[in-house]
């Protein structure tokens, strides 16, 4: 499975550290590698289809014991219903194979599920169903029936009653034992009603009882399975995933955890001897539907699954350190300022508020430069990689005003961006609901049961296979304009730079100049205080 370079890489220098996963620059070994591996996929057809629905890759360079550099290569879960293929490494732990617990367990649990299906469908249970709704719906007659009646002995009575012909004490007797004959008929139709209940809560019983069997069995049987991934890392020690996911927020490994590309080649590479020098996941096929993937492109790794199992497993190697953590953005460009404001051109970058990473932010780089204060500044945010416009507020009744304005949605932004491809409508406008990806946090996701998010856009020029835009969000929905610019059912068209959803997978804002070409260059709002009406603007620099 150690794989030779077809071409020639004596000009390519090694690489001098480990690549972080979670966000770097593909090394050219991983290139030549990766563009090795699609040339092996072209030729067998048996997955062509499998592939062309979507699978990730990866490729793991590596030096062997002899001193050889070449690589060895993996896919994302199983290919074609098994995790056996010569071409590519073995996964930690094989659970498909026909003699394993896991595959003799499942088994049983399947045939747990076709018990409750059975039961379900069966001709007793369907039958007691169908007598409990026959016996509703006769109620349901009878006692409008009897309520019709009852409503007629009332007028026979308020009739003689208003004549003054009736007998009162009489009249009195006929109500309560017309009262009496109702609180019957309701007393016999809740026995029948408890009668037919018992027979259908007869097999909800047995019903129950299975899928709190399958439950737990379920349960079991994935961290009996979590267990048996015994995981290696760089200085030799080994952790299964319930150790490595313990001291995490999440506590228990997510399902599919180790079934990665990355954690199944560096599994195989501490096994076999061989030092790992970079890796890289690449997609294959189209994209899911809510998410946005493209042919060919490389990927991180993913955070909730692999962050924990590869940050275990890097231990003992020399890493590179995570390019996010070392930006240095530009210095925040004042564009107004009065008593109650400020409006500034956040550079790409630069966080809006204080993070995890140590990035300067705009609410520390204020605080450095006017001191702290007692109130909120961030009225409003932009993505770290995105620049433009953002509005500070300078004392807690401007702070409250300007947010009450985005809360109305009076306040209007608006956007320059610059995308691959070429869109073929002027204008129109987007409107796809999202939601977060859970599993590659921060990227969204378009989804049905995802909040709403639309996108009114207009396009101002065309260029070289990239087309300039202007974007008006309605909503303000996480990485909106980056999701509805890239995603199929968007524009189709990821914006140049774009890290996470485009095609330019590499560290934003870094020395060598990549950005993001994405800017708020216009807002227009009311003055906190004198209520004029105020349009902000700042050009994009791209």
């Amino acid at each position: 499975m150690f794989h030779s370079f077809e071409k020639d890489i004596t000009g390519i220098e090694l690489p001098a550290l480990f690549t972080w996963p979670f966000h770097y620059v593909p090394h050219a070994l991983c290139v030549a590698a990766k563009e090795q591996v699609e040339r092996y996929l072209s030729t067998q057809s048996e997955w062509a289809d499998e592939l062309q629905a979507g699978k990730m890759m990866g490729v793991l360079v590596v030096e062997n014991k002899a001193g050889e550099v070449g690589f060895v290569a993996a896919f994302s879960g199983n290919l074609a219903g098994t995790n056996s293929h010569p071409y590519f490494v073995p996964p930690v732990y094989d659970m498909l194979r026909p003699d394993d617990f896991f595959k003799r367990e499942e088994a049983e649990i399947s045939a747990i599920n076709r018990k409750i299906t059975e039961l379900e469908f069966s001709d007793k249970y369907q039958d007691a169903l169908n007598r409990q709704e026959q016996n509703r719906q006769e109620e349901e007659r009878l006692f409008a029936e009897f309520k019709v009646y009852l409503q007629e002995r009332k007028q026979q009575r308020d009739m003689l009653r208003d004549s003054r012909t009736g007998d009162e004490e009489k009249l009195k007797r006929e109500s309560q034992r017309d009262n009496a004959d109702f609180q019957r008929l309701k007393r016999s139709a809740r026995e029948r009603a408890a009668k037919h209940q018992e027979a259908v809560n007869h097999f909800k019983r047995q019903i129950l009882a299975l899928e709190e069997e399958r439950v737990r069995r379920s349960k079991a049987l994935q961290m009996a399975l979590f267990e048996r991934f015994r995981i290696l890392n760089a200085n030799g020690e080994i952790r299964d995933l319930c150790e490595i996911f313990a001291p995490t927020k999440q506590g228990v490994p997510p399902a599919g955890a180790a079934e990665c590309a990355a954690p199944k080649m560096l599994q195989y590479a501490y096994k076999n001897g061989l030092k790992p020098l970079a890796m890289a996941e690449f997609w294959q096929g189209r994209s899911p539907y809510g998410e946005v993937r493209h042919h060919g492109e490389f990927y991180p790794s993913c955070n909730s699954r692999c962050k924990p199992i590869l940050t275990y497993m890097m231990q003992g190697l020399n890493v590179e350190p995570n390019p996010l953590e070392h930006i240095v953005p530009a210095e925040p460009e004042i564009l107004y300022e009065d008593e109650d404001i400020m409006a500034i051109n956040k550079p790409c970058g630069m966080l809006s508020v204080e993070g995890k990473s140590g990035v300067i932010s705009v609410e520390r780089w204020y605080e450095e430069r006017f001191g702290k204060v007692d109130h909120p500044i961030i009225v409003h945010r932009l993505d770290q990689s995105t620049s433009g416009i953002l509005l500070l507020a300078k004392n807690k009744e401007a702070h409250k005003a300007l947010q009450e304005q985005f809360i109305k949605q009076t306040i209007k932004k608006r956007y320059t961006a610059l995308l691959e491809g070429e869109v073929s409508e002027r204008q129109g406008v987007i409107d796809l609901p999202m939601k977060l990806d859970y599993d590659n946090r921060p990227r969204q996701m378009v989804a049905p049961d995802g909040k709403q998010a639309i996108t009114r856009y207009v396009v101002i020029a065309k260029s070289a296979g990239t087309t300039r835009v202007r974007f008006y969000p309605q909503t303000g929905r996480t990485h909106q304009l980056r999701l509805h610019a890239a995603h199929a059912e968007g524009l189709g068209c990821p914006i140049v730079g774009d890290d996470i959803y485009g095609t330019s997978h590499t560290a934003d804002c870094s020395a060598e100049g990549r950005r993001l070409c994405l800017h708020a260059d216009e807002v227009t709002f009311h003055h906190p205080t004198t209520g004029e009406q105020m349009v902000i603007r700042c050009k994009a620099e791209f």
